[in-house]
C-alpha cells in the first residue's frame, strides 16, 4: 500500500501534522498509533482538563519557556504559536480560558473536548487512522527513488514522507527508529519531577502550599521561583518543576542527591518585621499565628521548631540569636534530597534527536530527505504550563504545511 504521509504516534504532535497536512493537501495521510489509545496524553493532561496552551503570546519570551530548544523555537513561534492555536481550536469550535496562571484549558475543563476537536477535524481532513499498530522498522529505499518502506506489526507500506511524533525517547521503540535512519540520540533524562525529602519540617503537611517561593540548587547555579507544596514524599509545585526541568541533566549526574535552599519569603526581609513584633506584640505567643502572611501558620509553626524557638515563647522574649535562626529558616530552609518523585502520566523527559540535525524551518530532516519530526522525539522539552504541547502543535503545524507544499 502506497501513501503520501505516514505519521507514526497518536498524540497531540502526530494528529497535529496529520490533520494539518490533509486540510492543505490532497496527499493521502495514514497515522499508525502502537497502542489501543490515541490521543493519551491529552486525556490526562492537566488532572484531566488539558493544558491546551499559554497565553505568552511574544515568540521570543514564550521561547524562555523551553530549557532546551529555545533559540530552536523562536522562529516556529513566529509563524505558529498560541495566538495560532487558539484560533485554530476555536475555528473548530472549542472555546479556551486563561487561569490566573496563564495557562489556557477549554471552557468544558474536560480533555475529552480537545480529543473530540482533533479526532473530528482529522475525519473531516480524511486522515486514516490505525491502532494497535506498531511500527518495528523504517527503510529507505535502496535504489533512487525517494520514499521509505515501513513495516509494522500488520504488515508493510510505502510512503513518500514520514513523520516520527513517537513522544519522549524513554520509549525505546520510536528513539531506535530515528537511530536507524542515521540520527544521533541525546539519552532520555528525566524531566519535570518532583524532589523526595524526609524533613521534620514538612512532615505531615502534605497539600499545605506557598504561594510564591525561591528555590536554588546548592553548589549550583540553578534557581526558579514560584509555587511550592508540600507532598507526603517531599517538595512539589511549579517552582520545583521548573527548577528540574533546567536542571534535569545536570540533578541526574548527581544521582538525584544534592542540597536544595528555600526562602519562603523572596523579595522580603524578615528581620526587621521581627524585630518591629517584640514590641508591638510583645505579649503574645510566637506560636499564636503566622506573621507573614504568605506562610501558612502550621508551616510557622515547623520552622519555629527548627529554630528551636518554644511555642511558649512571648515576642518580647524573643532573643537576637532566635531571631536570627527564625530568619534563617525562612529565608534560607536547606533540605537534603535524595531522590525524585515522577509527575506520573505527565512524565517529561529531555533528550531525543538533536535539533541541530532538524531543520526547524520545515521540521524535516536534514540527514534524510522525506523524514520528519514534531513533539517530544527531538530533543526539546518545555516547563510546566501548557508549553510542552504548544511545542507539539507548532512542530505538528510546520511539518504538516511543508509536506503538504512539498511535491
Amino acid at each position: 500500500m502506497f501513501v503520501d504521509l505516514i505519521v507514526v504516534g497518536g498524540g497531540a504532535a502526530g494528529f497535529f501534522t496529520a490533520i494539518t497536512c490533509a486540510e492543505q493537501s490532497d496527499k493521502t495521510v495514514l497515522l499508525v498509533e502502537k497502542s489501543a489509545q490515541l490521543l493519551a496524553k491529552v486525556k490526562i493532561s492537566g488532572g484531566g482538563r488539558c493544558n491546551v496552551t499559554h497565553n505568552c503570546f511574544d515568540p521570543r519570551e514564550l521561547s524562555t519557556r523551553y530549557p532546551r530548544g529555545e533559540k530552536s523555537l523562536i522562529g516556529p513561534f513566529n509563524r505558529f504559536g498560541p495566538a495560532d492555536t487558539v484560533d485554530w481550536f476555536t475555528s473548530r469550535g472549542v472555546q479556551l480560558k486563561t487561569e490566573d496562571d496563564g495557562r489556557m484549558f477549554p471552557v468544558t475543563d474536560n480533555s475529552q473536548t480537545i480529543i473530540d476537536a482533533l479526532l473530528n477535524a482529522s475525519e473531516a481532513a480524511g486522515v486514516e487512522i490505525r491502532t494497535s499498530e506498531g511500527v518495528t522498522a523504517i527503510a529507505s529505499h535502496d535504489d533512487d527513488a525517494q520514499g521509505f518502506v515501513v513495516d509494522t506489526v500488520s504488515g508493510s507500506y510505502t510512503a513518500a514522507n514520514v513523520v516520527l511524533a513517537t513522544g519522549g525517547t524513554r520509549a525505546p521503540a520510536g528513539a531506535q527508529l530515528a537511530s536507524a535512519l542515521g540520527h544521533t540520540l541525546l539519552p532520555a533524562t528525566p524531566s519535570l519531577f518532583t524532589f523526595k525529602i524526609a524533613d521534620p519540617r514538612i512532615e505531615g503537611l502534605a497539600g499545605l502550599s506557598v504561594v510564591n517561593a525561591e528555590v536554588r540548587i546548592r553548589q549550583s547555579k540553578l534557581q526558579s521561583e514560584g509555587p511550592v507544596l508540600v507532598t507526603h514524599w517531599g517538595l512539589s509545585g511549579p517552582g520545583i518543576l521548573k527548577i528540574s526541568a533546567w536542571g534535569a541533566r545536570e540533578l541526574a549526574e548527581n544521582d538525584y542527591r544534592f542540597a536544595v535552599s528555600v526562602n519562603w519569603l523572596p523579595g522580603t526581609d524578615p528581620a526587621p518585621i521581627l524585630a518591629d513584633l517584640r514590641t508591638s506584640a510583645a505579649k503574645r505567643h510566637v506560636a499564636s499565628k503566622s506573621p507573614f502572611a504568605e506562610i501558612p501558620k502550621r508551616l510557622w509553626l515547623a520552622l519555629l521548631k527548627a529554630a528551636n524557638i518554644p511555642e511558649t515563647t512571648i515576642w518580647s522574649q524573643l532573643s537576637k540569636k532566635q531571631a536570627a535562626s527564625i530568619t534563617a529558616q525562612l529565608v534560607d530552609s536547606v533540605f537534603v534530597v535524595d531522590g525524585k518523585a515522577m509527575n506520573k502520566a505527565e512524565f517529561v523527559t529531555c533528550g531525543g534527536v538533536r535539533r541541530d540535525e532538524i531543520n526547524f524551518q520545515t521540521m524535516e530532516s536534514k540527514l534524510v530527505p522525506g523524514l520528519y519530526f514534531a513533539g517530544e522525539v527531538i530533543d526539546i522539552d518545555g516547563v510546566t504550563g501548557g508549553f510542552n504541547f504548544q511545542n507539539a502543535w507548532t512542530n505538528g503545524y510546520h511539518a504538516g504545511s511543508a509536506i503538504a507544499a512539498s511535491t
